[in-house]
C-alpha cells in the first residue's frame, strides 16, 4: 500500500514537474500516462514500443500520408531514392526455392569475379538459402552489406558438376529509375521512368541526349504507375520541357509559407511533341510533372486520372534512426490546382478509393467522371478547362482494357509461373537463344512463343495448383504468350527489351503513337475545346 501511495505521489510531482516546464496540457496528459503505464501496468511493458505506438496512433488521426517508420523500415524505404545500396550487384529470381541470376550489374562486384546469368546461388557465408523457402528479404539482407566487406557464395553453374566459390567484395550499387529508353520509330523516342530518385534528373538527361543523337523529334515520358519520390527530380525533369521563369509547382501549408520552383535553364526538350502516358498508380512527384506540362500546354496528358497525392512530407528524423514524415504543405500545379484527393471519410475509405473508381466504371468509360464546376481551371496559354480536386485527369482518355485479364491469368500471376517460366526456359536455351538473336530487334521479329511453350508453363501452374480454366485461358492466350516473350526479353538482353516487346499493345502507349504521327489532332488537343 505504501508503495502504491509513493507511486501516487511521484506521479503527482511529474506532473508539476511536466507543467512547470510549460509543455501543454496535451503533452502534460501523454507523459503521465506513459508514465502510470511504465510504472504502474500489472505486466512488463516495451516503453519504446509503447511510445512508437503512440506515434503511429496520432499519426493515423491526421492524413493518410503523415508515417512513422522504424530505423529498419526507414532504411528501405529511403534506399530506392537514394541512387545506390551496398552489394553484391546481381538482379536475381527465385526460380524453385533457388536464387537464380538473372543478370550482373555490368562493371558489379559480381561481374567482376565472373558470376554469370544462369548461375544458381546455393549458399551465402556457408549457410544454405536453396531450397529452403527463404524470403527474398531475408535472402537480400545477406547478399547486402556495407561497401568493402566480403560475402563468400556457392554457385552452381549449367555443364559444371560441382559447386564454385566466389569471394565478392561488396560495393555500391546504383539503382536506376530509368528502366526503358529506346527510339520507337525514326523520329519519335521513348522513356520509361520507375520513380523519382536522386540521380532521376541525370539519368532523364542523359537519355534526352542519347535519344537526340539518335535523331528524335517527339517524346514520349512514360510515368505508368511511377508512384512518385523527390520533388527536386520531378522539378528538373520539367525543367527540360518548360521555358524559363515558367512556374513548375509551388507549395503551402499552414505554418509553410507559399514555395514557388520555376523552369530555369535552357531545356533539352522545349520543342517538339510531348505525349505523358499516366495511370491510376501514377502519384506525387509524377502529378506535379504531369501537372506543369499540361498546364503550360506544352504537350498531351494519354491515359487514365492519376491517384492524387499531393500532400508535401517532411523528414522529421530521430537520434535511433527512425523517422516521422509529416505532412506540411500541399502541391499546387501552375494554374493553382491541388493534386490531393479528399480523405475526409477516413484512412479506409482512402486506400479503397481505387477499388471504387475501378467499380464505379472510371477506368473503363470515360463518362463515368464528373467533376463540380467548382474545381475548374483554365490552362495558362490556351485556356483550355482542366480539373483539380484530385490526381490529373489526361486529355486523352484510355480505358482499362478488361477484355484480356482473367482469375487465370491472375492466378498465374500470383503464384509465379509467368515469372518462373521464362526464366526456366531461358536456362535450357539461352545458348541458343544468344548464338541467334544478336540484337533486340532481331528477338522482336523472330521469337514466337509457340504452343509447346504454353503447354509447359500450364504444366508448371498445374504443379503450382493453379486450377486450369479452358475458357479463360483462350480470352489471356495472347497476353500470356506476350508477357512470356517480353520476360525472356528482358533476362536475354536488359528492360528496355522488355518494354520494346510489351508496348505496341499497351493502349495508351499506341494511342501516344497515333496521336504524336497525327498533327492536326496533336494540335487540336491543345486548344481551347468548345
Amino acid at each position: 500500500m505504501k508503495r502504491l501511495f509513493l507511486m501516487i505521489l511521484l506521479l503527482g510531482v511529474t506532473a508539476g514537474a511536466v507543467c512547470a516546464q510549460g509543455q501543454s496540457e496535451g503533452m502534460r496528459k501523454l507523459s503521465l500516462a506513459d508514465f502510470a503505464i511504465t510504472n504502474l501496468y500489472v505486466d512488463e511493458v516495451d516503453e519504446n514500443k509503447l511510445v512508437e505506438d503512440a506515434i503511429r496512433g496520432m499519426l493515423e488521426k491526421l492524413d493518410p500520408h503523415s508515417t512513422y517508420t522504424t530505423a529498419e523500415e526507414t532504411k528501405e524505404m529511403n534506399e530506392p531514392l537514394q541512387g545506390n545500396f551496398s552489394g553484391i550487384g546481381i538482379q536475381f529470381n527465385m526460380n524453385k526455392d533457388t536464387l537464380y541470376v538473372i543478370q550482373t550489374i555490368v562493371g558489379g562486384p559480381s561481374e567482376k569475379v565472373g558470376i554469370l546469368a544462369g548461375d544458381r546461388i546455393i549458399t551465402v557465408n556457408d549457410t544454405v538459402i536453396a531450397g529452403v523457402k527463404m524470403k527474398n528479404t531475408d535472402i537480400m539482407k545477406r547478399l547486402r552489406g556495407e561497401a568493402g566487406t566480403v560475402v563468400r557464395v556457392s554457385v552452381l553453374r549449367r555443364g559444371v558438376k560441382e559447386p564454385i566459390e566466389f569471394r565478392i567484395v561488396r560495393d555500391k550499387i546504383p539503382i536506376y529509375s530509368i528502366d526503358a529508353s529506346y527510339m520507337a520509330d525514326k523520329e519519335t523516342g521513348y522513356i520509361r521512368v520507375s520513380r523519382f530518385a536522386a540521380t532521376t534528373d541525370k539519368e532523364f538527361a542523359d537519355a534526352l541526349k542519347a535519344l537526340k543523337k539518335q535523331g528524335m523529334k517527339n517524346l514520349i515520358v512514360d510515368l505508368q504507375g511511377n508512384g512518385g519520390g523527390y520533388l527536386v527530380s520531378a522539378i528538373a525533369m520539367a525543367d527540360e520541357f518548360l521555358d524559363d521563369g515558367q512556374s513548375i509547382v509551388y507549395t503551402e501549408g499552414r505554418r509553410s509559407p507559399r514555395d514557388d520552383a520555376f523552369a530555369t535553364k535552357q531545356g533539352l526538350f522545349q520543342k517538339g511533341k510531348l505525349v505523358l502516358l499516366v495511370d491510376e498508380s501514377s502519384a506525387s512527384a509524377s502529378e506535379i510533372l504531369s501537372g506543369a506540362v499540361q498546364d503550360w500546354d506544352r504537350g498531351v496528358i494519354v491515359g487514365r486520372r492519376t491517384f492524387g497525392k499531393g500532400l508535401v512530407q517532411r523528414p522529421i528524423p530521430f537520434p535511433d534512426g527512425s523517422m516521422i514524415r509529416l505532412t506540411v504543405a500541399r502541391y499546387y500545379t501552375p494554374a493553382g490546382r491541388s493534386i490531393q484527393k479528399p480523405y475526409d471519410k477516413g484512412h479506409e475509405a482512402y486506400e479503397r478509393e481505387l477499388l471504387d473508381r475501378f467499380n464505379h466504371g472510371e477506368l473503363i468509360y470515360t463518362d463515368s467522371i464528373h467533376f463540380p464546376d467548382s474545381l475548374q481551371y483554365q490552362t495558362l496559354k490556351s485556356k483550355r478547362t482542366v480539373y483539380g480536386g484530385g490526381g490529373i485527369m489526361p486529355d486523352v482518355f484510355v480505358p482499362l482494357d478488361t477484355t484480356i485479364y482473367t482469375d487465370f491469368h491472375r492466378d498465374l500471376l500470383a503464384k509465379g509461373v509467368l515469372g518462373q517460366y521464362p526464366v526456366t526456359y531461358l536456362d535450357e536455351h539461352r545458348k541458343e537463344l544468344t548464338g541467334h538473336y544478336k540484337n533486340v530487334e532481331q528477338f522482336a521479329e523472330g521469337f514466337v512463343v509457340t504452343d509447346e511453350m504454353l503447354a509447359d508453363l500450364l504444366k508448371m501452374g498445374e504443379a503450382e495448383k493453379v486450377k486450369y480454366n479452358e475458357e479463360q485461358y483462350q480470352k489471356s492466350r495472347a497476353l500470356i504468350a506476350l508477357q512470356v516473350k517480353a520476360l525472356i526479353a528482358r533476362d536475354l538482353f536488359d528492360t528496355t527489351a522488355y518494354f520494346r516487346i510489351i508496348n505496341p499493345e499497351n493502349a495508351s502507349f499506341s494511342k501516344a503513337m497515333a496521336i504524336i504521327h497525327d498533327d492536326a489532332e496533336y494540335n487540336r488537343l491543345l486548344q481551347p475545346r468548345e
